[in-house]
């Protein structure tokens, strides 16, 4: 996976043409959602449960 440069550098091509079309903003959007969402679900792992009384 580290190894190997094919992959993340098409993924920076990729992603820089898609921006340079106009249908990046898409993309950015999808990218910032997604990021929202993991933050979310990060803060929800670290906030403590209240356990139940059995």
């Amino acid at each position: 996976m580290y190894n190997n440069p094919v992959v993340p550098v098409a993924a920076g091509v990729g992603s820089a043409a898609l921006a340079m079309t106009g249908a990046g903003q898409l993309f950015w959007y999808v990218l910032a959602a997604f990021a929202m969402v993991a933050l979310g679900m990060a803060v929800k792992r670290i906030i403590p449960v209240r356990a139940e009384k059995p």
